[in-house]
């Protein structure tokens, strides 16, 4: 995928379609020579073009007009140019400032591909400022969970790793362990002289640091690969209120036990639903019901942490009987567009209430399970609200990372048994090495096209 990196490349790096403002962006070395011939300043400070010696100056912002072949009038932009290596590329970067009509874009990009600028592939932006050194694997990574992020629980998280809050520990690690190499291989060096360079106490302690250092790395993102689990959907109601008979429904098989006696439903009950050919996990809960026994407790507390963990609730109201006067205290503290109450048994009467006022944030569909296509109309909407919903992952390096830190933990691992039982040195040596090579890989230190490739072709063009 490194499509080389010394052309100069341009890209539309604002949303495509009509808006106020697009922003077109280019790097590499020939920026001056793509758009001094197209581009006229216009702001009283400004010399007629662009100044020859503009890379040797700071940010520099020009008002101005491009004049473009396949047009007969003048295009007015914003036209902002940044010398290396002081950019997000670490190259010269330009970026244009004009309004946003796909016609108009695409008149400018043509004219910079036709002078000498390269069409940008997904992610190359980026590519570049990981190359020139400006930011390492897990920050570029972090800066696709910026794009991707769906709530501000994302945002936050992928913001952290953009500023290195995965970066800055494991670069802090990466050099202890160069320490402790060295110090090994130091005494190497002067296997036949009577020299100690770090004891064997000292040793074990900061082998066992990093040991403690991995393995808190581990169970965050094991915290953090929460994210990455199954979409879940979860029924909630009151006892009878046709979960069960739904949940069976929608899976088209009898998975949950059906009868008229409330409260059959003691344990909550999972299975893989596919909508439109994805698959989420359907559950279906216990009735809310006073708890009279403590089995009762035990299915109550369960299907609250189901609901609570659930990315989509579906509150199973029976058609038949009046809407509730409210809605309960902890779905009214959920993003309403992640309730959704479905109207049950509704082949039972002509039309459904109307939602009266207290209801009114919370949307509202029909079912009945009598009929195949009684579900046709909720699986429309439940698809069309995990489309919605649907959390991405929130980095690829979390998946990448987990199997570099299983690696490094066994490394250093064998290392500390190494190190117990006073193993020869170069076998130490090796198990350190091991690690870092593991640890390397996650920061980028250590990288390959294909691990490039895999990483940068997820950004969309521009970025």
């Amino acid at each position: 995928m490194i499509l080389h990196p010394d052309d100069t490349i341009v890209a539309l790096s604002s949303p495509p379609g009509p808006g106020a403002r697009a922003i077109i962006r280019l790097t590499g070395p020939s920026i001056q020579a793509v758009l001094s011939p197209i581009f006229t300043p216009q702001s009283p400070s400004a010399h007629d073009t662009i100044p020859a010696d503009w890379q040797r100056q700071a940010r520099r912002r020009y008002l101005g007009e491009f004049h473009l072949r396949a047009l007969p009038q003048p295009i007015p932009a914003i036209l902002d140019l940044w010398p290396a290596p002081r950019t997000y590329t670490g190259q010269d970067l330009a970026e244009i400032h004009l309004l946003s009509s796909p016609p108009l874009v695409q008149a400018v990009i043509a004219e910079c591909l036709s002078r000498g600028a390269r069409a940008a592939g997904p992610g190359e932006f980026t590519l570049r400022a990981f190359l020139a050194g400006k930011k390492d694997l897990p920050q570029a990574e972090a800066i696709l969970a910026v794009i991707e992020a769906r709530d501000q629980a994302d945002l936050q998280t992928a913001l952290t790793q953009l500023a290195g809050g995965l970066s800055q520990p494991l670069s802090q690690l990466r050099n202890d362990l160069l320490n402790l190499l060295a110090d090994v291989e130091a005494g190497l060096d002067f296997v036949e002289e009577d020299i100690q360079f770090i004891s064997q106490n000292e040793l074990l302690t900061r082998i066992a640091a990093s040991i403690a250092h991995l393995i808190n790395l581990r169970r965050q993102l094991q915290l953090r690969s929460l994210v990455d689990q199954s979409f879940r959907i979860v029924l909630v109601g009151q006892p009878n209120a046709g979960k069960s008979s739904l949940f069976n429904a929608l899976l088209g098989q009898e998975s949950a036990l059906v009868s008229p006696i409330a409260g059959t439903t003691r344990d909550y009950l999972s299975a893989q639903l596919e909508l439109n050919g994805g698959a989420v996990e359907l559950i279906d809960t216990a009735g809310w019901q006073e708890a009279a026994t403590s089995i009762d407790a035990q299915a109550q507390q369960l299907g609250e942490e189901q609901s609570r963990t659930a990315d989509i609730v579906l509150w199973c109201v029976p058609a038949t009987e009046p809407l509730p006067g409210s809605v309960p205290a902890w779905l009214q503290a959920r993003p309403t567009n992640t309730v959704l109450m479905v109207r049950t048994k509704s082949d039972l009467i002509a039309d459904a209430p109307a939602t009266d006022d207290a209801l009114a944030s919370i949307r509202s569909c029909p079912a009945t399970v009598l009929r195949p296509e009684g579900t046709a109309r909720l699986r429309e909407v439940l698809t069309t609200m995990v489309h919605l919903l649907a959390r991405p992952a929130l980095a690829p390096s979390l998946s990448r990372c987990h199997a570099h830190v299983e690696a490094a933990l066994q490394a250093l691992t064998t290392a500390h048994a190494q190190a117990l039982h006073d193993d020869p040195a170069e076998l130490l040596a090796l198990s350190l090495r091991q690690a870092l090579q593991q640890i390397g890989e996650m920061i980028g230190e250590v990288h390959t096209d294909d691990l490039l490739d895999r990483i940068f072709s997820r950004f969309c063009i521009g970025k």
